[in-house]
């Protein structure tokens, strides 16, 4: 399904639905952090998604991440909860959402990244160039989300400027 990101603009859509959605800022012993790459949109983001009935924002956040980078983590803590009305994601199937996230920080406790159905095979890991979605604080691999940008990149506890690596 497509995918198209608005922040602050003024040609955006009206949301029609707010969804919350829970994800991580997972970084290993080396301090890389974990991303996936979208396959809907090519970015690189956080691993997150929709939360489901019945389940808590830390049980969300570790299947979403099992789910899109094959990796398990243990949540360590709350890094912030996000929703700004000038966020606005428009989908193919006509739902147009502003955002709604609870970001947990985390740390891996199994598995290694691997591709599937959500992220794509073209994964990155800084100075080794493919095959792995880790990448170091401050070194975003050029077009992330939003989100990303903002928790990994950009304001978010690390500082740095989304851009090439």
């Amino acid at each position: 399904m497509s995918r198209v990101e608005y922040l602050n603009d003024p040609a955006a859509p009206a949301p029609n639905s707010l969804v919350p959605a829970c994800g991580v800022l997972a970084a290993d012993e080396q301090g890389r952090v974990l991303l996936q790459r979208r396959r809907d949109t090519g970015q690189w983001a956080l691993p997150m998604g929709r939360m489901e009935l019945g389940e808590t924002p830390s049980e969300c956040a570790v299947r979403e991440t099992r789910e899109e980078t094959g990796v398990l983590v243990q949540v360590t803590g709350l890094l912030g909860v996000y929703s700004d009305p000038g966020h606005i994601v428009a989908y193919g199937d006509g739902e147009i959402r502003q955002a709604y996230e609870v970001m947990l920080l985390a740390r891996p406790v199994e598995g290694k990244p691997a591709v599937n159905d959500e992220a794509s095979g073209s994964l990155l890991t800084v100075g080794e160039g493919r095959c792995m979605p880790w990448v170091m604080a401050r070194q975003c691999p050029g077009v992330c989300d939003d989100a990303t940008c903002a928790v990994c990149c950009g304001a978010g506890p690390f500082g740095g400027v989304c851009g090439p690596v």
